[in-house]
């Protein structure tokens, strides 16, 4: 790529970044961090930049991608198997390897390959690695990916490989947003997986997935001077981000070494070794494959360093599913430059595994340098006992065994740990959003005996008094609390759902089951696990979750309880043929744009909300695919009305939109 070239690939992904950025907080956190003449200034610049390049990457708001859903993945066999590389944790074994020849040598990232297909410069498949055979088609998902390309200049067929990727602070992201509940994700690989194999590409899209190509397959009619260099390179100018290499041989391996073991430490994309391959095609090739491995490239593990150190002590960690994990304490050791001193043993299974009894000499290391494991019990004197009772609470515990792992849960349904974990949830900003309700005051509230229920937090008032008078507190500060508790009682079927702490139901999750009933939460109280199999993007371990939450009778009587003190903003029924005036609701399955000032809803996002409920969607930005453009100023020369008027795009003011809705007089219908 010349420099030119590459000063316009990096204008590219910088102007994505800072309009997705914009995007982000102007329709999601209710705040503007630039003007729309700014936004339209940037968005006109990207727009060109992209018709100069023929590339257009999968996040640009110029092409926003449509979810998809399907009923189950398509299995798909690969044009050309995919061999395991050879792997070594001896570097002098690599350098043997390596010898005199010109080798890339780059990441090996940790987790999922996925296989492209660009035909007439368009993506049209993607499919997973598999078995290395045949694998699962997931081509609506990787739509979704954050920085692939949707469209490149290359108008061959263009087949390539590369590694699916969810960084560690998006991992942590995606695991806060879940609270403390049981089915937060062990590791981003495993995070990875699962949402690149998602039915509902919603679902994916809302995981922040990465791809960097490491592999071109092929692209005929493109001379690349015998080098993986020159297609590394090539694949750079379509746009896609290749995995960061250094040319090494003989001579510099540990110079390069040097580099990726300095770098592994702050990398935030995670990697679990090296991988080496030959620069020179021909020779590379003609050297063929074993049984399992090509002989051209190999993989390089990295040796974790490991320390031997005394166990102190199983520390039993609560949460508010109940469930009970061990972490192990042992004596501080450094470790790839920091000093740890605990690491979770994650289960009683693996407790029992180890042998681990307090005193034992054990081996704890960090895997991908990262995250503190243990790596052997070398004096195996346990394992220690199983607390029968909860740390937290003293309340009975007992061990569940799920697929042959076995966890300890607490079963007092009163357990502390519980309750403050499952406030805060219903509390948090994607739950009911009540400001100022942090876990410290919950704890408080909790132990003086003002919370017994989620519904006991909309009766606060009744300890006004007792609030005021409390360290931390005074009439402002509990005047502040009131007024963000009134605030939460208009809330949303998802918000609601996700507050509730059911199993496995994140935020995506929720927005998916509220959009399949209608936003009605009595039509939820009354499906069965067979009706929650029908969701797209729900299978048998959610809907069973789903199913007995609402089966439960203490859970019945804690959400009438609930329901008593919160409006749930009911969604009209926009799947039936017909209203009960005998007309099609006008919002169902149509798809808006909202720009400029609004006048009847609180903000954009409060308005963005509604047409949701109505069973429509709301996109960034005006395409093709658009049916209404909603702008209070219809004459003014902004960069989306004049794209609407350029398509043949309806722009209609927030006075129209309510009159399809039938709440702003006469109801309008030649607007569609």
């Amino acid at each position: 790529m010349d420099m030119a070239e590459d000063k316009k690939m990096s204008r590219m992904k910088e102007l994505v970044g800072i309009l997705d950025k914009a995007s982000r907080a102007y329709y999601t956190e209710d705040r503007e961090i630039m003007s729309n003449l700014e936004f339209d200034t940037l968005y006109d610049e990207l727009e060109k930049l992209e018709q100069e390049t023929g590339i257009v990457l999968a996040s640009s708001p110029t092409h926003r991608v449509g979810y998809e859903a399907v009923d189950e993945l398509p299995k798909e066999e690969h044009e050309k198997p995919m061999l395991s590389l050879a792997k070594t944790k001896d570097r002098e074994a690599l350098r043997a390897f390596i010898g005199e020849h010109r080798t890339l040598i780059s990441w090996k990232l940790d987790g999922l390959t996925v296989v492209l297909t660009y035909r007439d410069g368009e993506l049209v498949k993607a499919v997973t690695r598999g078995n290395g055979v045949i694998g699962d088609v997931v081509t609506a998902n990787a739509r979704t990916f954050r920085n692939i390309p949707l469209r490149i200049s290359y108008r061959g067929e263009l087949i390539l490989r590369g590694e699916a990727v969810i960084s560690y602070p998006d991992f942590d992201r995606i695991n806060e947003s879940l609270g403390e509940s049981a089915a937060r994700y062990k590791n981003p690989r495993n995070l990875c997986s699962g949402s690149v194999r998602q039915l509902s590409s919603e679902v994916t899209a809302g995981r922040s997935v990465r791809f960097y190509a490491f592999a071109l397959v092929k692209a005929d009619g493109e001379d690349f001077h015998n080098s993986r260099q020159e297609q590394f390179e090539f694949l750079r100018r379509q746009g896609f981000e290749t995995v960061e290499y250094r040319i090494a041989d003989s001579g510099n391996l540990d110079e390069v070494f040097s580099y990726f073991e300095e770098k592994i430490r702050t990398y935030e994309i995670p990697s679990d070794g090296l991988v080496a391959l030959y620069d020179d095609i021909a020779y590379g090739d003609s050297l063929g494959n074993t049984a399992k491995s090509p002989r051209n490239a190999m993989a390089f593990k990295w040796q974790d360093e490991q320390a031997v150190t005394r166990l102190l002590e199983i520390e039993w960690s609560a949460s508010r599913t109940g469930l009970i994990n061990p972490v192990a304490i042992f004596e501080p050791v450094e470790l790839e430059g920091t000093t740890v001193s605990r690491a979770s043993v994650h289960n009683v299974s693996i407790l029992e595994e180890f042998e681990l009894g307090i005193g034992d000499q054990i081996s704890v290391y960090k895997a991908n340098m990262i995250i503190p494991q243990i790596a052997e019990n070398l004096t195996r004197s346990g394992p220690v006992s199983i607390p029968e009772i909860c740390p937290v609470c003293g309340g009975r515990t007992s061990i569940h065994s799920t697929q042959g792992t076995r966890t300890l849960f607490c079963e007092n349904p009163e357990c502390t740990a519980k309750k403050i974990r499952s406030f805060a949830q219903f509390v948090s900003r994607d739950a009911l959003n009540i400001e100022g309700m942090s876990e410290m005051t919950l704890e408080k509230f909790i132990g003086r005996g003002f919370i017994h229920s989620f519904a006991d937090l909309f009766r606060l008032k009744r300890w006004e008094k007792e609030i005021i008078a409390m360290e931390g507190f005074g009439e402002k500060s509990a005047e502040n609390l009131e007024q963000s508790i009134e605030r939460a009682r208009d809330t949303t079927l998802p918000r609601l759902l996700f507050a509730l702490g059911i199993p496995n139901i994140g935020t995506a999750n929720a927005r998916v089951i509220s959009r399949f009933f209608k936003g009605d939460i009595s039509l939820v109280r009354k499906a069965g696990e067979e009706e929650f199999c029908r969701i797209d993007g729900v299978g048998p371990v959610m809907a069973g979750a789903l199913a007995g939450w609402f089966a439960s009778e203490k859970n019945e009587a804690l959400l009438d309880d609930l329901l008593g003190e919160i409006t749930i903003k009911k969604t009209s029924d926009i799947s039936s043929e017909a209203d009960g005036d005998g007309t099609r609701s006008l919002i169902s399955g149509k798809v808006f744009v909202v720009t400029g000032t609004v006048n009847h809803f609180q903000n954009r996002k409060q308005l963005q909300e509604r047409i949701e409920e109505e069973g429509g969607k709301v996109t960034g930005s005006v395409s093709g695919k658009t049916d209404f453009l909603i702008n209070n100023d219809v004459t003014s020369g902004s960069n989306k009305n004049r794209t609407a008027q350029k398509l043949g795009i309806p722009i209609i003011t927030e006075e129209q939109f309510l009159e399809m809705l039938g709440e702003g007089g006469t109801r309008t219908d030649s607007v569609l």
